[in-house]
């Protein structure tokens, strides 16, 4: 799998949704938000995420930076989150040999404080990796209930 790309992400977001959605693994076509706020428009998404793609990726900064980025472009109409925890964690995975620990990190306000307290070294530990999905479906669920998809 190409790693920090939208071809990494489309990826994973089809391996995790295929057979719940019929659009896993595609760029949404049309323009959604939630709470007020509005993600990239589907006219312009494509050239938002080539962008994305071309942020540099070496420091735990940089990384942070892009994963906001991709979160704000928003490609997917559902599973967003937990397809971008996994992008994000194999992108500190394989540059910087970190992984989120993602059963301590509460909510995504100060993201970038709450990743760097919660990173660790044991970047082979199924466990970790494993319990971060299942506490994405939790992000997901309550996301879910506050979105507010519109065309």
């Amino acid at each position: 799998m190409e790693i920090g790309t939208t071809t990494g992400l489309l990826e994973i977001h089809c391996y995790l949704l295929n057979g719940l959605y019929d659009f896993a693994g595609q760029i949404r076509t049309v323009n959604i938000s939630t709470g007020g706020f509005r993600f990239a428009t589907a006219l312009y998404l494509k050239d938002v995420l080539v962008k994305v793609e071309q942020m540099p990726e070496k420091t735990f900064e940089e990384i942070i930076i892009k994963n906001v980025e991709m979160n704000i472009a928003h490609p997917f109409m559902e599973g967003n989150g937990r397809t971008m925890r996994i992008w994000l964690d194999m992108l500190l995975k394989t540059r910087l040999k970190i992984l989120v620990n993602w059963q301590f990190v509460i909510n995504d306000l100060e993201l970038r404080t709450l990743l760097a307290a919660n990173v660790t070294s044991d970047i082979h530990n199924r466990e970790i990796i494993f319990g971060g999905i299942e506490q994405s479906y939790y992000y997901e669920g309550y996301a879910k209930d506050n979105d507010d998809h519109s065309i």
